[in-house]
């Protein structure tokens, strides 16, 4: 049991640090490059591809520093599911422009996203039924 929940462990590392690379180098680029360049590639405003861009780059942060750290590591789940839905929108926007191939890769990041947040969800305690408490 200690080695698969080992294993499972590395496992959410190796994706979590490849996640905050890609919306890093995604986030980033949408940081950098100027508004009209921006408008040029997708149908959203320019503002809202900024936004986009600081959201991904504080998820990428998200999805490392609160687990690393030890500091509020609940915030790890929420940064993947708030990247996954991001996934969703970026899916959908490419698959409605007609390049269903191209949408598989916004559609499989989303999923690892997804994989990361159900990973490390913090675990609920189990209540006990009031019956058996007396």
């Amino acid at each position: 049991m200690e080695r698969t929940s080992r294993k499972f462990g590395v496992t959410l590392w190796l994706v979590q640090g490849l996640l905050a690379f890609v919306f890093l180098f995604a986030g980033g680029m949408k940081l950098a490059m100027p508004i009209e360049a921006l408008t040029q590639q997708s149908p959203l405003p320019g503002l809202f591809m900024r936004f986009i861009g600081v959201a991904e780059v504080l998820g990428a942060i998200g999805l490392i520093l609160p687990e690393l750290l030890r500091i509020r590591p609940g915030l790890t789940p929420l940064a993947a599911s708030g990247l996954a839905i991001i996934m969703i929108g970026a899916t959908v926007l490419t698959a409605a422009s007609g390049a269903i191939g191209v949408a598989l890769i916004p559609l499989l990041i989303g999923v690892l996203a997804t994989f990361v947040a159900y990973g490390r969800r913090p675990l609920a305690p189990h209540a006990t039924p009031a019956l058996q408490r007396a």
